[in-house]
């Protein structure tokens, strides 16, 4: 049984994941207090999905995967992007419903605990040029069908992908946890730089580029282009800031899955020792910075 404290979980986090010291702390909370619902008999405990923004490569993912594990409940990743409306060429909304399923061995009860990360979240918003899109696909529709989701309601769902004639159940998504990831291009830009996505000359985009300066609040949300009802399904708002130099360092060497751990085994398997010197590691950092992508470039 799951029976570890916050700061547990936090020490937990800390192996996997470098710097986020805040997201680590909120995420913490977040894992604590969601275990706590899965166990209430009361129904008084109500659901906190939670919304990471930060720029690409910083750990959203990797804070959402490091819950699922230490929760020990299936764990889904779904990108919004592929998501259609109901009735358009694409994914549906409940794809991550079938994913749970399949990841859960078909074990409905255990799938309707799970943990969904809805990467890309702010794509489907409709900022700057989207606006005047008449026929949103990916957009708002996607958002209404995901409100639905979050919100806690029965769907029906096949149990074999491809094949809809196959058995169907009834997922009951009031116990699931949403975590939505997304880099909100913009919305941390300081009101000198110009936000991406904005055009100078169109005096209603600009205004919308120094509305949303600056903070991760449901108002900016709001003004990003998440429709207010999506927004009010996600209470906890978790900002991830950019990795540094130092981090990028750290996390060459020092969490348990570090990436020279990973190649100084593949050398072990020839009999052979590799040895990183601090230059190495500086150098390797200083590259894998100049392509900003966090720490995704490390690998490359």
């Amino acid at each position: 049984p799951f029976n570890m404290t916050p700061h547990q979980i936090h020490g937990e986090l800390d192996r996997f994941i470098i710097g986020q010291e805040n997201a680590k702390k909120v995420l913490s909370v977040a894992i604590y207090n969601h275990n706590k619902r899965l166990h209430d008999e009361s129904g008084l405990i109500k659901k906190s999905n939670i919304l990471l923004a930060g720029p690409t490569g910083c750990g959203k993912t990797l804070l959402a995967k490091t819950m699922a594990k230490l929760l020990n409940v299936p764990f889904v990743i779904v990108d919004t992007t592929s998501m259609t409306e109901a009735g358009y060429v694409g994914d549906d909304v409940e794809i991550c419903l079938q994913r749970l399923l399949e990841v859960a061995d078909g074990d409905l009860e255990l799938a309707q605990k799970g943990i969904v990360y809805l990467d890309e979240i702010d794509k489907i918003a409709r900022t700057g040029k989207n606006r005047a899109t008449t026929k949103d696909i990916s957009g708002e529709g996607v958002q209404a069908s995901l409100l639905k989701l979050m919100e806690g309601c029965e769907v029906s769902v096949s149990i074999k992908r491809k094949q809809p004639q196959m058995e169907k159940v009834t997922f009951d998504t009031s116990n699931i946890l949403f975590i939505c990831g997304g880099a909100f291009d913009g919305l941390f830009d300081s009101p000198e730089n110009k936000p991406i996505g904005f055009f100078p000359g169109n005096s209603e985009t600009a205004d919308i580029g120094q509305e949303i300066n600056g903070k991760l609040t449901q108002d900016s949300l709001k003004k990003y282009g998440l429709k207010p009802e999506l927004v009010g399904k996600l209470p906890v708002l978790c900002p991830l800031s950019e990795l540094n130099g130092h981090d990028l360092i750290r996390i060459l060497t020092e969490p348990e899955d570090a990436i020279t751990k990973e190649y100084q085994l593949l050398f072990e398997k020839d009999w052979a020792s590799l040895i990183f010197e601090e230059d190495a590691l500086l150098q390797i950092a200083k590259m894998a910075s100049s392509q900003g992508t966090g720490a995704r470039g490390l690998r490359t």
